[in-house]
């Protein structure tokens, strides 16, 4: 529903400090002397809030060189929230407003990629990020830090934070030696009311501990983080202390209070819900990282018995969450009345042109960068079947991974052992057309920055692995129609968390239960040995416990590269110059039922 002053002015009893004074006032018993009680002071802002940005100013999609477009026509980016915010402002009152961003900023789009890698935001007299230009431009109050802030190492988080004109938040992101926070652990905000004394709003961020596992080579003896609960409350008490009248956590990690990693992760993920549980003193939680839409979902605070507010907005930019708070003066201080949450969706509103002005030149320069021509493909190539088939473009990822490992543990110990890959269909929109292929075709195939890792398995542990993988499909029975659109994601298993193996045969029977799947596993042509050794090339999110994956996380190293595997892949087509299909591809895995392939 398009953003209109009927719509806030139904979301919240109050709008503006100039609206105050007329709020209702719950009647009080009259008085002996006939004299009226004097009414309520009230006074009721918002906190905006955005969440898992990834890099999205424009509401473009760099990879397919086009203007971004789902099944439900959501629309992305900076730009698109510019617009709503300053609607809310123009509603509400822009002194009576606050914005906030609950991490996961400079990573995710290859307009971000460009400003950390190809013209680093770090060198000498180098560019401001294009996050920071917008951020600043629209008039952020604070942002909390994301564990994909950490992907381009400290270095270029630093120099991010340093081009921010607002704080990024991170109280459990503690220097490893000192233990004492790293990065600002609050903000306070003042807003002034009609009444005399200022609202001290608290904004309190909190980052995932999975940081510590996903980028350790980044992060490892210089930075530790301990759970959101814990800082948590060790944070709010103090913030009260120091006369917050409302407290909001904008905290990067899910409302489920689950982890999706395993035993790997050192504290719970998705501890946004805990934190409302456990944590007296919360007025509003801002929720990132699950890349979910929550408009409003309320926690009850054990201690207090007091609901506590989450909301998430979705991803990307595609929606803004609203906090309507509604305060009363009550004993000498104000006193949180309400909470109200929603969300506000970017599709219903046009891209703020002064942010796509403020950052033509750079959106111009990566569009130039990721339409290089780099190579050229003797056939056309995608990933629209790879969900449920052994697709020539996910063997091209896996050619590639296993070729680089082979070089890089040539003439070593281990050169003489097979090496598998895993890949994951990433997107199902990915494709290489044939003839020219360009930057953004090849990186279109791996979205995300993860980097390669050699790690030493077992035959039997392959065959855990690929079981694991294979809950990826529905349980579908012999005989029984098979629908592609509900054939996969069983349990709620995204797409990236489905791994092909490349360089074994296999077959998965989905009339099987999960866990008893893989058929005829062979490795040149005979049954896989339990007790052979298997290189696999793996990615570091996978590596590290991703996924929660049996095996693979406690395996043995035997190399690991810093390079981006979209890099990898990039390079691999420059230096061959054609990419053909015929060289790599081949079916090595396939659905059954019963033994009779499903496709």
């Amino acid at each position: 529903m398009p953003l209109n002053r009927r719509t806030f002015l139904e979301s919240s009893a109050v709008v503006g400090a100039g609206a105050a004074l007329s709020a209702g006032v719950a009647a009080a018993p009259a008085q002996a002397h006939g004299h009226r009680p004097k009414p309520a002071k009230r006074y009721s802002f918002t906190v905006m809030g955005t969440t898992d940005l990834h890099g999205n100013v424009f509401n473009w999609d760099y990879f397919t060189d086009k203007e971004f477009d789902d099944k439900a026509h959501n629309d992305v980016g900076l730009a698109k929230i510019s617009t709503l915010v300053d609607q809310v402002r123009a509603l509400k009152g822009r002194r009576n407003t606050l914005l906030i961003d609950a991490g996961d900023t400079i990573q995710g789009t290859q307009l971000s990629y460009y400003y950390a890698k190809v013209d680093p935001i770090t060198r000498k007299g180098g560019p401001v990020h294009p996050m920071a230009q917008a951020m600043n431009a629209i008039g952020y109050d604070a942002a909390a830090l994301g564990n994909h802030e950490f992907n381009y190492g400290i270095p270029v988080l630093r120099k991010f934070e340093e081009q921010c004109d607002f704080p990024l938040l991170g109280a459990n992101a503690l220097d490893a030696k000192t233990l004492r926070p790293a990065f600002p652990p609050y903000s306070m905000h003042r807003l002034c009311t009609p009444h005399g004394r200022d609202v001290k709003v608290a904004i309190l961020g909190l980052t995932n501990p999975g940081i510590a596992i996903w980028d350790k080579a980044n992060v490892t003896g210089k930075m530790v983080f301990p759970g959101l609960e814990e800082q948590a409350a060790k944070w709010v008490p103090k913030l009260r202390s120091m006369g917050a009248d409302v407290v909001v956590v904008s905290a990067h990690s899910g409302s489920s209070g689950t982890s999706s990693y395993g035993d790997q992760l050192p504290h719970i993920e998705n501890a946004a819900g805990l934190v409302a549980e456990q944590v007296p003193g919360i007025d509003a939680i801002l929720v990132g990282h699950a890349h979910t839409e929550i408009p409003e979902y309320r926690v009850k605070n054990k201690e207090t018995g007091k609901d506590v507010v989450l909301s998430e907005p979705l991803k990307w930019g595609q929606r803004l969450t609203l906090f309507d708070f509604d305060l009363v003066w009550e004993k000498g201080r104000w006193t949180v009345e309400k909470v109200a949450a929603q969300v506000l969706n970017s599709n219903t509103v046009a891209e703020d042109p002064e942010i796509t002005g403020l950052l033509a030149d750079e959106h111009t320069k990566v569009v130039a960068y990721v339409n290089q021509i780099i190579g050229a493909s003797t056939a056309a190539m995608t990933t629209v079947e790879a969900p449920w088939k052994d697709e020539p473009i996910i063997d091209l990822i896996n050619h590639v991974q296993a070729e680089t490992v082979k070089e890089a543990l040539a003439g070593g110990a281990y050169a003489g052992l097979p090496v598998l890959s895993q890949a994951s269909c990433f997107s199902r929109t990915a494709a290489i057309p044939a003839g020219q292929v360009t930057i953004r075709d090849a990186a279109g195939l791996y979205v995300f920055e993860n980097t390669l890792e050699a790690r030493l398995m077992t035959g039997a542990q392959v065959k855990d692995y690929l079981e694991f993988s294979a809950r990826y499909y529905v349980q579908t029975p012999a005989g029984a129609p098979v629908d592609t659109a509900k054939l996969t994601n069983a349990g709620g298993t995204p797409d990236y968390n489905y791994d092909a193996v490349y360089g074994v045969t296999y077959e998965i029977d989905i009339a099987k239960p999960a866990g008893s799947r893989i058929v005829n596993l062979s490795f040149g042509g005979k049954p896989i040995d339990p007790a052979a050794e298997f290189v696999l090339a793996v990615n570091n999110y996978r590596a590290s416990g991703g996924g929660a994956f049996p095996h693979v996380a406690n395996a043995k190293q035997l190399w690991a590269n810093s390079d981006e595997i979209r890099n990898t892949i990039i390079q691999w087509v420059k230096a061959k110059g054609t990419v053909d299909p015929g060289q790599f591809a081949s079916v090595d895995w396939k659905l059954t039922r019963d033994g009779v392939p499903v496709f």
